[in-house]
């Protein structure tokens, strides 16, 4: 018998990965955050709204999550930003047919469930990926053991460090320039 996923107590929940939405949300800020200072008079205070409404979109686009029950799978957003992103999709256990690769044209390789009329994109950037894994095989009766994540943290790494540093430069020049005038 196939052990379900909620056989330990309600559905398994897991959000996207902190090292993934650090990096986006570092790299939203080394990219935008720097605007308002380049822009003058009333457009200033206008930019300064745009990135702060800016953040709360990027933070409701990386709080996707994924959540295994004995039902099925369902992926979507969290529940504080469910009412604005009506994005997400769900299926039963019983509506999984199979897991499909497919490369992709930087050399990974992504899967798509398929179930029912539809395919969906296996999530690949979840929080303790490995247990989602055997959890999923487990419920779905799907081999696993091939499906990686979609790109190694090194790359993530790699991108907050960037953002980080971009940031940080950005910062000082600002300081400067304040202290100057």
């Amino acid at each position: 018998m196939t052990e379900h996923p909620s056989s330990t107590g309600g559905p398994h929940v897991y959000p996207m990965a902190p090292l993934i939405r650090g990096t986006l949300v570092l790299l939203y800020l080394a990219l935008v955050l720097p605007l308002p200072a380049f822009a003058s008079g009333p457009m200033r205070l206008w930019l300064l709204v745009m990135v702060a409404l800016g953040l709360v979109l990027v933070l409701a686009l990386v709080s996707e999550r994924v959540e295994l029950s004995a039902e099925g799978l369902r992926v979507g957003p969290a529940p504080w930003c469910a009412a604005v992103l009506k994005r997400g999709w769900q299926l039963s256990w019983g509506d999984v047919k199979a897991l499909v690769p497919v490369g992709t044209s930087q050399g990974g390789r992504v899967y798509y469930i398929r179930g029912g009329s539809q395919a969906h994109l296996l999530p690949q950037r979840v929080e303790r990926f490995d247990d989602f894994l055997v959890r999923f095989s487990s419920a779905s009766g799907l081999e696993t053991s091939s499906v990686q994540r979609l790109t190694p943290p090194w790359t993530y790494q790699l991108l907050a460090i960037s953002s980080g540093l971009m940031l940080a430069i950005e910062l000082l020049a600002g300081l400067r320039w304040i202290t100057q005038v």
